[in-house]
């Protein structure tokens, strides 16, 4: 059935300004980084996606070794959006990122200008578009010089073909030097996106700061830690088809006693609240007035339903913040 738009798609979400720039993103945004390649079923990749643009999500995250295979999201997106969202091209905010290995040879990686320029030309090819909204460098280089890495952001900007950039798995100091590099050419760092959540927590005390100093935004990935925040495991139990059954990300193994009894502590927190855990846990991460939004993953349309309600939750209190703090704690892992 051909598509059309929820007349009511923004009515309820809440955007947020990336930074000091013009730019604004739903507070929950979809990445397409694991449930978007060619072992899931196109039909549910169009619900999904269907389903987020009707809830007034408009930021789609990719890069260009998402999959599996590699590419495989970008061509899938790409072949979604020429049959529904053509029409709609003007109200979406599509990224995309290059910086991990993508094939054979020197030129396949990292952060050299032939990768990025060559990388950024070969996803707009795969999603059919004249240009991405936000361009990334996905992690840095040790060999290239953060100049010549940043120049090449800048010709995307500079060409057209991306509209703002971003860098991603960037320490504070490396931020910093990215940031003045692309100062250089007039063009600031608009977006940073780091991994963030109650267990992994190591940007709050260098690169928010940064991000305050510069005047750039944030879009955490990984909010809810690859399903560590969610009901999965609460029981105790690995079920079947789960990342941690998969092996893929987590490794299988018994789960650990420490994991357990901090999700349990904080399910219980969550209800209190009338929130599932996962909501909770995107609730704590949007407090920040650093982090613009939260990337989520969905493998289903109710998945996706469930974290996009984490909007609806009240601000976390004092009392709550309190209670969450011994319970988030850094490095905290599933074994």
């Amino acid at each position: 059935m051909p598509y059309d738009a929820s007349p009511l798609r923004y009515d309820s979400t809440k955007y947020h300004r990336v930074g000091h720039s013009g730019l604004k993103l739903p507070a929950i945004s979809l990445g397409l980084w694991n449930n978007f390649g060619d072992d899931r079923p196109r039909a549910t990749q169009r619900a999904i996606l269907r389903r987020a643009f009707d809830l007034g999500i408009t930021h789609f995250d990719l890069a260009n070794n998402y999959g599996p295979e590699i590419g495989a999201a970008e061509r899938n997106f790409g072949e979604i959006f020429a049959d529904d969202f053509v029409p709609y091209r003007d109200e979406m905010i599509v990224s995309t990122k290059a910086g991990y290995t993508m094939g054979e040879g020197p030129y396949q990686d990292f952060g050299s200008r032939k990768y990025l320029i060559s990388s950024l030309d070969a996803s707009l090819d795969r999603m059919g578009l004249e240009y991405v909204d936000i361009y990334y460098h996905h992690r840095p280089d040790p060999e290239t010089p953060i100049e010549e890495t940043m120049g090449a952001l800048a010709t995307a900007v500079n060409s057209g073909k991306a509209l703002y950039v971003g860098v991603s798995n960037y320490n504070p100091e490396q931020t910093l030097a990215a940031q003045e590099a692309l100062a250089e050419y007039g063009i600031p760092l608009t977006i940073h996106q780091p991994r963030y959540n109650m267990f992994d927590r190591h940007i709050e005390d260098g690169l928010f700061p940064v991000l305050d100093q510069i005047g750039a935004g944030s879009i955490v990935f990984s909010p809810l830690a690859q399903g560590l925040l969610t009901d999965r495991y609460m029981d105790g139990t690995i079920p079947e088809g789960s990342r941690a059954s998969e092996g893929r990300w987590l490794q299988p193994g018994p789960l650990s006693d420490t994991y357990l009894q901090r999700v349990r502590a904080l399910n219980e927190i969550a209800q209190n609240r009338g929130q599932s855990l996962a909501q909770l846990a995107l609730t704590w991460v949007l407090r920040h007035p650093q982090v613009t939004s939260a990337l989520v993953g969905a493998s289903s349309v109710a998945q996706l339903e469930n974290n996009f309600a984490a909007l609806e939750g009240a601000p976390l209190s004092d009392d709550e913040l309190g209670a969450i703090e011994p319970l988030a704690v850094d490095g905290t892992a599933l074994r």
